[in-house]
Formats: C-alpha cells, sequence, structure tokens
C-alpha cells in the first residue's frame, strides 16, 4: 500500500518527467490518496497536462487542481476568439461550421452540435493551448444521426477487445442514448480508455462515467 508521502514523491517525479510542464512552479500534497495541485502554470494546455501527468500515477485517487493559470501577455478576448475560430476551422476533425466560440476574460467556451464525441475533443485540443486562455468550458453536444441499436453489447464487445481494460471489472448500464457506467479499474488511463470506448458506440449522446480507482492500485 502505498503512503501519502510516498504517493507525493511519485507524482512530483512524474511532473518532473513531463517536459511541457515546469514542476518548479507547482507545489504538490497528498490527503488519503487525494492529489492536490497548487501554484502557478502559464498556460491552459501546461495546467491540462500537469492533472494528466498526475492520472498516470498508480495509486492517485482524486485530484484537486488549483493551479493558476498566468499567461506570459495578455490577450484581448476578441484576439482570443479569433485565433478559436481559426484554429477550429484548419482543424480537419471539427466539422464546419458546427461550433461556435465565446471568450470573457480569457475563459472560452465552446459550444454547438456534432456527430462524435472525438470531434468535440477534437475541438478542445485545438483551442486549449491558444495564447491567453486561461480555462476552457467544452459544451458541445451530440448529437448523432443514426439510432442506438444494440449499444450494451457493442460497448462490452469493445471492452473485451481493449488490452488495456479489465472487461470483467466494469458494468454498463444503457438508457435510450445515455450509458452509465459503473466498477472499479486499476488507473485513471483505464477509466479514461472505458470512457472513450462508450463514446464510440453509434448513436451515442452521453457516458455516465461513474467508475472508481481500486485502492490498492
Amino acid at each position: 500500500m502505498t503512503t501519502d508521502n510516498e504517493l507525493r514523491r511519485n507524482v512530483e517525479r512524474e511532473l518532473e518527467w513531463e517536459p511541457s510542464v515546469d514542476e518548479r512552479r507547482i507545489g504538490v500534497s497528498v490527503v488519503d490518496g487525494i492529489v492536490t495541485l497548487t501554484g502557478e502554470v502559464s498556460s491552459f494546455g501546461e495546467k491540462w497536462r500537469a492533472e494528466r501527468a498526475v492520472e498516470r500515477v498508480s495509486g492517485v485517487k482524486g485530484i484537486a487542481n488549483e493551479l493558476e493559470v498566468k499567461v506570459a501577455s495578455e490577450r484581448s478576448d476578441t484576439d482570443i476568439a479569433k485565433a478559436a475560430v481559426d484554429a477550429l476551422k484548419w482543424n480537419v476533425m471539427v466539422p464546419s461550421d458546427k461550433v461556435t466560440v465565446k471568450v470573457s476574460k480569457g475563459w472560452l467556451t465552446l459550444d454547438g452540435e456534432v456527430r462524435w464525441d472525438y470531434q468535440r475533443r477534437a475541438a478542445d485540443r485545438a483551442v486549449r493551448d491558444l495564447p491567453g486562455v486561461r480555462g476552457v468550458s467544452n459544451l458541445i453536444q451530440i448529437k448523432p444521426r443514426v439510432e442506438p441499436d444494440h449499444v450494451k453489447e457493442k460497448i462490452e464487445e469493445t471492452f473485451k477487445r481493449v488490452a488495456t481494460l479489465d472487461a470483467n471489472r466494469i458494468t454498463v448500464q444503457v438508457e435510450g442514448s445515455e450509458v452509465t457506467l459503473r466498477g472499479t479499474v486499476r488507473s485513471w488511463v483505464e477509466r479514461h480508455e472505458a470512457e472513450k470506448a462508450a463514446w464510440a458506440a453509434p448513436g451515442v449522446t452521453a457516458v455516465h462515467n461513474y467508475i472508481t480507482i481500486a485502492a490498492a492500485a
């Protein structure tokens, strides 16, 4: 069983190992397996990647990301909005004219409708590292053209094919076009893979991920 002190040291080492994060500006504290990040980062993208680095560490049960984004140079909301619109337009995975952008005090909100979750995630990736962005709220909705058909069976079959997933530890419930995942897995990576696999099923409009991380992890 990993102690909180051991977990803190492991998280600090993982942050040091992540080249896109300046670990010198980040403080780490751990209580009962819950990791809290404090300090400053230079972009929202760096804040996002710091959290992903923590998720890779075995034994992490939860994360409180309290990092503040201190941008190197201020940009107007108009400039940020224009840059975001251009970034979305040049991303071939984001459907043309399906996503709108709003910016308030550097916080960027994405809205609109797309057919697949991967398109929504692509829009998020396209804007999170733009200069001046302090945060991103992704409100894009999934509106598939096909009706859900045998969703539960398709998701469970996918779980069995994915090498990083233990299908026996995850239960799938489907109500209409919404999927609920429950169970216990060994890592945050496995939890993300399960959610991504569920979103890939045709016709799914929402995935509620209640999977927890095993204490033994």
